[in-house]
């Protein structure tokens, strides 16, 4: 927990939301700086946190990191108010940084072979920095203004875990995602207006970056600082005040009936989920608890959003394309293809999802093509697990498959297995 520089308190206000230029993020430093400090940026822990506090956090990152050597940097922080300040202040001080979904083991070494340092709340044995807050104002130097960056720039890598398969290092330049952002705010900004972002995601994840950080950032749209994991705590915040709640199939199915969720249906203004696919019961629970269908996004870390879909009894399942996002279906296996300019160029790029046409833009979705399933919303590699039981020498073949799930209930795997002469042995 990092000490609060200057709270928000009674002279404290939430702006409007600002329009959004075509470029929403190249100059976002400077925007922010720009506004009023007494502004509120988002909550922690309850304590209300101005602009002011935010831009000197910013500062003493990118005083930080401009006294470093090396251009790539792995990031882990659970506040989502200071990874915003960690974030932007790397990208001032021209470093391009590593998004990682989690600080294990296997991801740590994976992403020591590529970054010159660890940032925030690694394990200690890596050495992260992190700039002190009682050296944040010396540290940082008022007299610099923020300066716009060059939408080429690298600004990020998504680096995803090599646990459910092939790690894969993504990189993303900022016009890419200046990109999502501000079709984000084309589509959906109506509905959002002013009203502060609550998530059960994390933004170390792409979904969770842009509907948490980087969207709400460029938008003036306050942020809670805290993912927020218990069906309580949630009911309560979102009773509070106008909200946006960013949310996963994974936390929706989990909504219990038995909460008040009356002062929730007065204040959310749409919710949205990503990040595996949500049933349509889900989709009508929320519907009958929070009195919002929510916003389902389709994308992944390598293609960001692509289309997205809004379920009410008796409508298809088709998706929508985000607007610039073209798609056509492969042959012959009517794989989905897509161009984007979410992605790094104009070619078309390949997926692994199975689709049909719908009607104008719309498309439906008929399953993957390779063995990729996602179990919570993390995506696990069928073969990989194959791999790792073919390699005891106990299991001469095996085949690993989803088990249908009951309603209500996670999805699970269930493995068949031929015993070798070694695990006959074992098992006689």
């Amino acid at each position: 927990m990092f000490e609060v520089d200057r709270a928000a308190g009674a002279e404290g206000r939430i702006s409007s939301a600002p329009d959004l230029d075509l470029d929403p993020l190249a100059g976002l430093a400077a925007r922010l700086a720009a506004r009023p400090a007494s502004d509120i940026v988002g909550w922690r822990a309850g304590v209300a946190l101005d602009l002011g506090h935010f831009c000197a956090r910013m500062r003493a990152w990118s005083a930080l990191l401009r006294e470093r050597p090396g251009r790539h940097f792995a990031l882990y922080l659970d506040d989502s108010l200071e990874f915003g300040a960690a974030l932007l202040g790397a990208w001032q001080a021209g470093k391009t940084v590593w998004l990682s979904a989690d600080t294990l083991a296997a991801s740590r070494a994976a992403l020591a072979a590529h970054v010159d340092g660890f940032l925030g709340d690694f394990p200690a044995a890596l050495s992260p920095m992190s700039p002190l807050v009682r050296q944040a104002r010396a540290r940082a130097d008022p007299g610099q203004p923020a300066r716009a960056l060059d939408p080429a720039f690298p600004a990020l890598v998504v680096h995803t875990s090599g646990s459910t398969g092939a790690p894969q290092a993504i990189p993303k330049r900022l016009a890419q995602l200046a990109s999502e952002v501000a079709t984000l705010e084309a589509l959906f900004g109506h509905k959002a207006g002013g009203a502060a972002v609550l998530a059960t995601v994390s933004h170390q994840h792409i979904y969770g970056l842009l509907f948490k950080v980087l969207w709400p950032l460029a938008a003036g749209r306050p942020v809670y600082a805290d993912s927020v994991a218990s069906p309580e705590a949630l009911a309560a915040l979102l009773a509070l005040r106008p909200c946006l709640l960013v949310s996963s199939p994974a936390h929706l199915k989990r909504l219990p009936d038995h909460l008040d969720w009356a002062g929730a249906r007065g204040q959310l203004r749409a919710v949205f989920s990503s990040g595996g696919p949500l049933a349509l019961e889900v989709a009508l629970s929320c519907a009958r608890l929070l009195e919002q269908v929510p916003v389902e996004v389709y994308g992944s870390s390598e293609t960001g959003g692509m289309a997205w879909r809004q379920r009410a009894i008796g409508s298809d399942e088709s998706w929508l394309a985000f607007p610039g996002v073209d798609w056509r279906l492969g042959q012959p296996d009517n794989l989905l293809e897509v161009r984007s300019p979410h992605l790094p160029d104009a070619d078309w790029l390949r997926l692994s999802d199975r689709a049909m046409a719908g009607g104008g833009r719309r498309f439906m979705l008929l399953g993957r093509g390779d063995r990729i399933v996602k179990i919570e919303e993390k995506r696990i590699s069928l073969d990989a697990i194959e791999a790792v039981l073919l390699a005891d020498g106990a299991v001469g073949e095996a085949r690993v498959a989803v088990c249908d799930p009951v309603a209500g209930t996670r999805h699970t795997l269930a493995a068949f297995v031929v015993l070798s002469a070694t695990g006959r042995a074992l098992l006689a």
